[in-house]
């Protein structure tokens, strides 16, 4: 296991496009960290700085205490599993699985051996003589994963390596993953733009930007306690909803209401708020009441165990 520190990384592309503006953060020994946020907001850079593949501009990089940052990607101590796969179409699954074996020198007995583990590991030992194209997308996707388990390296990079596969084997690839890193303990860097698998798989979760991390906190925390609108608008399906309102006594006012409210110590009477509110903590009911919002329907989701209804808030008159 190993601990990653990146510490104010920068790095700004041709044209002054900077992709990671200062970001600083700290990945414990054996720890699963999600980079989640929208195309372009810089995590796969972020993931590349940490593998080697791209220098920063500025800052550095520290694996295990040993500062990594002008270091090539074969002296760094990791696996990396792409997107794509990145198979080896010539070479049959065993010999994709022991290729960063081989290229390390490992006797062939060892490389025997560990394919043969992380190949049991993966459910994949059928497929060994097997060449890529005659595997399923998962199966591809599990060789993937099978090659970064057998070189045993203290930090495993991952860059969104379950988008290629469709929903259902999605689904069961985010369990698999999971319980598999835990067997083997390895500090885990997992970039999607997939807020689902970010709040199933991760013991926490950096929310990025504009190459910038907005909030690292674990899945529910950054869920229930969003520190940014962005992160409010971006975690959950629908979802939050956030409303304009303005700090009262005992409360925040919105729209006319007086809600109760815990949070009162930092702001003032009459100080501007926004107010955050998850769907599954509202109420819907006919007609108007003395103490909730007025809106009207305007459409309904069914979406299997839940209807999403959508209700537009109605400004008070006067």
């Amino acid at each position: 296991m190993a601990e990653i520190r990146i510490a104010n990384i920068t790095k700004t592309y041709p044209g002054g496009i900077k992709a990671l503006n200062d970001i600083s953060l700290t990945i414990a020994d054996g720890e699963f960290m999600v980079l989640l946020g929208p195309s372009g907001c810089g995590k796969t850079t972020l993931l590349r700085q940490i593998a080697g593949f791209e220098q920063p501009d500025s800052g550095a990089i520290w694996i295990d205490g040993r500062d990594v940052t002008d270091l090539p990607p074969r002296r760094r101590g990791l696996a990396m599993v792409f997107q794509s796969y990145a198979l080896f179409p010539h070479l049959k699954v065993f010999d994709n699985i022991a290729f960063g074996l081989r290229m390390h020198g490992k006797p062939k007995e060892e490389v025997r051996s560990r394919v043969s583990q992380a190949a049991e590991l993966m459910e994949i030992s059928p497929y060994l003589d097997r060449y890529p194209t005659q595997l399923s997308g998962g199966q591809r996707q599990r060789v993937a994963v099978a090659r970064a388990l057998a070189i045993d390296a203290s930090v495993i990079l991952m860059d969104e390596p379950l988008s290629n596969l469709d929903a259902l084997l999605r689904l069961n690839m985010r369990a698999e993953l999971k319980r598999l890193l835990q067997q083997v303990s390895a500090t885990t860097v997992y970039v999607t733009h997939d807020q689902v698998e970010a709040l199933s798989m991760g013991d926490r979760t950096a929310v990025m930007r504009n190459g910038e991390i907005l909030q690292v906190d674990e899945p529910m925390t950054v869920y229930d306690r969003p520190s940014d609108p962005f992160v409010a608008g971006f975690i959950g399906n629908p979802p939050m909803n956030l409303l304009e309102g303005r700090a009262a006594a005992g409360g925040v006012e919105v729209e006319g209401h007086l809600f109760e409210s815990p949070a009162q110590d930092e702001f003032k009477p009459g100080d501007p708020v926004l107010v955050g509110v998850r769907a599954e903590n509202l109420e819907l009911l006919p007609g108007s009441t003395a103490d909730g919002l007025s809106g009207r329907g305007r459409g309904v989701e069914p979406l299997g165990s839940v209807l999403s209804w959508t209700v537009p808030v109605v400004k008070q008159r006067g």
